[in-house]
């Protein structure tokens, strides 16, 4: 099992994170991937990733302060990033018109500029999206990222099916175990399992079980679970496919 998205670098796990880790590794989640919201935090990820060898990271500034997006600097910056194995993509990247903590503008600058730096280094993409999904689309459409995944998706089919259909992926959190997320469990219905990852988002969206709590790696199997009710499958098959699927995209093996 691989939490395919979650954010180890957060302030929220700095007292615990040994503890964190290892009950992830108890319950069978063999990979972790440290997202970075910030060039900053990226060094933070990068360090957690160098520590521990089944954690890998990612390089990349979120559409909350695509304000402080600089080109050269962040080009020159994920270039140098990009040499170490454990940098597996860019991310988190993308739009978000709900808290527009960035001028939309700034956005849409900072998502371009990202994902022409992703194709020039080989790297795939992980995205954020919220109450954007139309600006979004244009931009990933036009742009034609080799490989991407919509972390975190909230979106109803009809929204995302496109982007499925184009060979991208969907990543899933523990919102989708909510009483009320009856439109996620549907896009979880209709998405192809080869095209799907599980993530925490951790430390944020615990699962139902859990929710009022911290969420954290080990949180991940109750994802797995809720995909594997909503499918009518086994958790053994949906552990299998997403943990192969996650690991095709980042390019890691199972440790």
């Amino acid at each position: 099992m691989i939490d395919s998205h979650c954010h180890l670098a957060d302030k929220k796990f700095t007292a615990d994170l040994d503890q964190v880790i290892q009950r992830a590794t108890e319950v069978g989640v063999g990979n972790i991937v440290c997202i970075a919201d910030t060039l900053e935090e990226a060094d933070r990820c990068l360090e957690i990733a160098q520590k521990y060898d089944h954690i890998f990271c990612t390089i990349g500034l979120h559409p909350h302060t695509a304000c402080e997006w600089k080109t050269e600097n962040g080009k020159r910056k994920m270039q140098e990033f990009s040499e170490d194995p454990n940098v597996v993509a860019i991310g988190e990247i993308g739009l978000d018109y709900h808290y527009m903590n960035s001028p939309k503008e700034d956005q849409i600058v900072a998502f371009r500029d990202q994902i022409h730096i992703a194709k020039e280094l080989n790297l795939p993409i992980v995205t954020h999206n919220r109450e954007s999904i139309e600006d979004f689309k244009r931009i990933v459409f036009e742009l034609e990222p080799a490989s991407m995944v919509l972390h975190c998706c909230t979106e109803q089919w009809a929204d995302v099916s496109d982007l499925v259909e184009c060979g991208y992926l969907l990543g899933f959190t523990g919102i989708a175990t909510y009483p009320k997320s009856d439109a996620i469990r549907n896009t979880i219905a209709q998405c192809p399992l080869e095209q799907m990852m599980i993530e925490t988002d951790a430390p944020y969206l615990a699962p139902q079980e859990k929710r009022g709590q911290r969420n954290e790696p080990a949180f991940v199997a109750e994802v797995c679970k809720c995909i594997a009710e909503v499918k009518g499958i086994s958790v053994e098959e949906v552990d299998a496919v997403t943990t192969g699927n996650a690991q095709e995209f980042y390019g890691i093996h199972l440790k």
